[in-house]
């Protein structure tokens, strides 16, 4: 967030404040379970093979750890880079 929208909401009423944040906290509890969700599905479709097993193979746990790996710094990667990029242009205002 930068500087003009925190000032436009110090100046909302405390009510709608608090509605506020409850909106974003749970705009961040969607995207955290978005998230999640895109990670168990990328990774198990691929490292998963088989049912045959009632866990999972060496094969597939490293696989999964891997993938698990992967797909946490790209994330952080692009987090990262979108708050680089908004740094930019909150100082070109």
């Amino acid at each position: 967030m930068d500087k003009s929208m925190l000032a436009d909401l110090e100046s909302l009423p405390e009510a709608d404040r608090q509605r506020m944040s409850a909106m974003m906290e749970q705009l961040q509890i969607r995207d955290s379970l978005r998230m999640y969700n895109s990670l168990v599905e990328r990774c198990f479709t691929d490292c998963v093979d088989t049912f045959k097993h009632k866990s999972l193979q060496k094969q597939e746990e490293s696989c999964v750890r891997r993938c698990a790996e992967k797909f946490l710094k790209h994330s952080m990667r692009v987090g990262m880079r979108f708050a680089e990029l908004n740094q930019g242009a909150a100082t070109q205002d």
